[in-house]
């Protein structure tokens, strides 16, 4: 069934992003271009919210520069599309986005029942010629592991940045019991940020060891359907989360929450005036007419009830590694050297740590997959690519030649 595209025919499944991302394609598509909305409304159905968000900014941005060059986004030409990626290449975008920007026009076009441009011989040699030009390795995440940049992480003693070094620096008040908790979790399961915001108190489950915990994962990146997994958290991470959670008295709901803070500045003590020395001017200050007791300083703090929003996790991990330092806990890094280190933390540094920390001990890539729940060797295997570098044949023999 197709009617043309109107707003007020939009099924009621669609969410914001679904929303806006209809109207962007309205406002673009020529007049009289139709819409099959039991295709868009399937659609919409399975796809996570993250993805059709990548999809509208994606859409919005070409969009925007077809009309600023006077080209029409819908339907595209091949043309069209090869000129708007050099031009995001030229401004510094990388491989990877460049693909994503191609799935996302195609994936426009067949949402419209439209011809796909993207598969022209045109735009997939403009591509390719792009990697070659700029390459496609993308910037990964600095990696946190247990005890930092170490051979063995079992027997050697932390160096570098270490999530045994970050977590002895928490605090004891309600965000250090938080963030403890957070860093603790996110190494012990390798969650993605979205991941770790969403866990559920009634989601930590018994384990064989009385001292451990099983995380129910219900949703993962790779796992759309939602047939679940399950997570180890270790005695270390129990007792973080004990903590937490009765200090912040969490019985249910989400496990990691946003805490506020309020700050009160001291104040001096007031002896009051004594009336009959002032004029009738002076009387007439009511700030002044009566004494005050010292107000000493003072800090409250208040849990939320939401979770998290997953852009929070970043600023998290990166304020952690900076306090870590403050505290002086990190020797190998000065004032300079420390600001390259957490600008290169992100939210996947806990991922890629525990990552390298398996393939350390001699885990083997399919536990490891199974581990972290990747459905591909694609990413572990270039977690490793350092790692694996020393390691290696040349890496064993070079090593002992001196």
């Amino acid at each position: 069934m197709t009617d043309p595209i109107d707003a007020t025919q939009v099924p009621e499944t669609t969410n914001n992003h679904a929303m806006q991302l209809i109207g962007d394609i309205r406002f673009a598509a020529p007049p009289h271009t139709n819409i099959d909305w039991d295709l868009l409304n399937a659609f919409v159905a399975q796809c996570p919210a993250n993805t059709l968000r990548a999809l509208r900014n994606d859409f919005e941005t070409f969009d925007l520069w077809c009309r600023r060059s006077s080209l029409p986004a819908l339907p595209s030409e091949p043309a069209t599309i090869a000129a708007y990626l050099n031009h995001r290449a030229e401004q510094g975008a990388k491989t990877a986005s460049l693909s994503r920007y191609v799935a996302s026009i195609a994936k426009i076009h067949r949402l419209l029942d439209l011809s796909d441009p993207t598969k022209n011989e045109t735009v997939r040699l403009t591509l390719y010629g792009l990697r070659r030009k700029n390459g496609s390795v993308q910037n990964q995440a600095k990696a946190l592991r247990f005890k930092g940049d170490v051979k063995n992480v079992l027997r050697d003693k932390p160096r570098g940045i270490a999530i045994k070094q970050l977590l002895e620096a928490c605090g004891d008040n309600l965000i250090g019991l938080r963030n403890r908790a957070l860093l603790s979790v996110a190494y012990d399961t390798g969650l993605r940020r979205s991941e770790l915001v969403a866990v559920q108190l009634d989601d930590i489950m018994p384990a064989l060891d009385a001292d451990a915990r099983l995380l129910n994962i219900s949703r993962t990146k790779g796992d759309q359907i939602g047939e679940g997994a399950t997570a180890y958290l270790s005695p270390r991470s129990v007792k973080a989360i004990e903590a937490w959670t009765q200090a912040g008295e969490i019985k249910t709901g989400p496990l990691f929450r946003r805490v506020r803070v309020w700050h009160r500045k001291a104040k001096p003590a007031h002896p009051g005036i004594n009336m009959r020395d002032l004029s009738g001017r002076a009387i007439w200050d009511q700030r002044k007419r009566y004494p005050k007791a010292a107000v000493p300083t003072r800090t409250t703090y208040r849990v939320g009830d939401e979770a998290l929003h997953p852009g929070s996790i970043p600023p998290i991990f990166k304020r952690a590694v900076q306090d870590t330092f403050d505290r002086g806990l990190l020797p190998d890094f000065d004032k300079n050297s420390i600001k390259d280190a957490v600008a290169a933390i992100s939210s996947h540094s806990t991922r890629v740590g525990l990552t390298q920390d398996l393939f350390s001990v001699g885990e083997d890539i399919g536990a490891i997959m199974d581990a972290l729940r990747w459905q591909s060797e694609k990413m572990p295997l270039r977690y490793n690519r350092k790692l694996a570098a020393e390691a290696g044949a040349a890496g064993r023999l070079l090593g002992q030649l001196r």
